[in-house]
């Protein structure tokens, strides 16, 4: 994952809770950070993040709790911290992905009337474990102005149990190399001390605006992926080998003369239908980014129907693998499950570059002496608690909205339908 080269016992501690196929972990470790427990419900993401933790930490490996979070108990003894449990203010980070729907249209925006609501929990484990920064992530439609008040009342918890409240922020994830729009809405709350200690400047905080400098595209994303399905189908198909290679030469085609980010993946709710990237209006946009958005593909060495992976008109359709590329997910992660399950985890999740580009910047705060280091490679600017007129108005606000329409037509107040934290 790229950790930090910090010694283990210098390295700032987390606990995330609904953390999904580890999106959001993947980045926190990037930035510095060592997990010391991670909190999922569905069971598919729960394997993806043992088989991968396991794999990349052995022994040292963090807890992943497969279990509802009202179920969780912050006095849970861990094994990394040597069977003991996390006394309040020891947590460096708490992080999380609360579910979605709440706040989303698909979910018929009910807010905290809604069962699946998890920001009371959220807010209850800030109080008890006393962590020294708090992150949380949502849809931007949390941010609309009927969630106002509400908004207020969780900032007003967090100020009330000491903490500067940084704001909530859009952020957009091609602004930090993912070649994908996915704006998402993220809370900072880090105790008021530490912000003293950092010197910054009362209502201010350095938000990440930008990280890496350079605009990741789909063609960028994918060409590498798209010429081994090429080759691996060719040898597979022989007799098909002439109209593969024009399926190839026709995608090519589209998606440099298209050479942007593609529109929002969504991932949906275990009740939707079989899986595909999104709502009508970003099936458009994938088809002329040369992408059937129709369905997934089978990884191709496992198809055996090559005219629905990858020779359809509108072209080739993405596979799971080239799903989680668009996400920023690193190529080794794997995921468990069928091939649904793998891509709602990956359209559920936060991109790990966006996730890293935060922790870098909370990291920062923590241990200002390290400041130079951790931010090298990212623009941040100081913005207060308050959003400033028009900052949500962005080139986004003129695009479709996928991430919007996450859960599928039908939403229920079955809060545990969800996949991951990112719906």
């Amino acid at each position: 994952m790229g950790a930090s080269s910090r010694e283990p016992r210098e390295q700032l501690t987390s606990l995330e809770i609904c953390a999904g196929a580890g999106g959001q972990a993947i980045g926190l470790e990037q930035a510095g950070f060592r997990h010391l427990a991670l909190v999922e419900y569905d069971k598919h993401a729960v394997d993806t993040l043992k088989t991968n933790m396991d794999r990349e930490h052995g022994e040292d490996a963090p807890d992943v709790f497969g279990e509802d979070v009202l179920g969780f108990e912050p006095a849970r003894k861990l094994k990394a911290l040597g069977g003991e449990s996390l006394e309040p203010g020891q947590l460096d980070l708490l992080a999380g992905g609360v579910p979605c729907p709440p706040f989303s249209k698909a979910g018929k925006q009910l807010g905290e009337d809604d069962d699946r609501d998890l920001f009371p929990r959220m807010l209850w484990l800030v109080s008890s474990l006393k962590p020294k920064a708090v992150m949380i992530e949502n849809v931007r439609g949390i941010m609309d102005v009927k969630f106002e008040t509400y908004r207020k009342s969780i900032a007003d918890h967090l100020v009330d149990e000491g903490y500067r409240f940084c704001g909530w922020r859009i952020l957009e994830a091609h602004n930090y190399g993912v070649p994908q729009l996915r704006p998402r809405s993220v809370l900072i709350a880090i105790q008021d001390e530490y912000c003293v200690k950092a010197g910054l400047e009362d209502g201010k905080f350095p938000w990440p605006t930008e990280m890496g400098g350079t605009r990741n595209t789909v063609f960028d994303a994918l060409q590498s992926s798209m010429e081994d399905r090429r080759k691996v189908l060719t040898q597979r198909f022989p007799k098909l080998a002439d109209r593969i290679d024009e399926a190839y030469a026709r995608w090519l085609e589209r998606a440099q003369q298209n050479d942007t980010v593609a529109p929002t993946l969504v991932g949906g709710s275990r009740k939707h239908g079989g899986a595909d990237l999104g709502p009508s209006r970003a099936k458009k946009q994938w088809e002329s980014l040369g992408v059937n958005a129709h369905g997934v593909a089978n990884e191709p060495a496992q198809s055996t129907d090559p005219e629905r992976d990858f020779l359809r008109a509108s072209g080739p359709m993405l596979t799971v693998r080239q799903a989680a590329t668009i996400q920023g997910f690193p190529e080794d992660w794997k995921f468990e499950g069928g091939k649904t399950a793998r891509y709602r985890q990956v359209g559920n999740a936060f991109p790990p570059p966006v996730a890293k580009a935060i922790g870098l910047v909370i990291a920062s705060v923590l241990r200002p002496e390290l400041k130079e280091a951790l931010l090298d490679g990212v623009r941040t600017e100081y913005f207060g608690a308050q959003p400033e007129p028009g900052h949500f108005q962005t080139e986004l606000e003129l695009t479709p909205d996928p991430s919007d329409s996450s859960i599928g037509p039908s939403p229920t107040n079955d809060r545990n339908d969800l996949v991951g934290a990112d719906v």
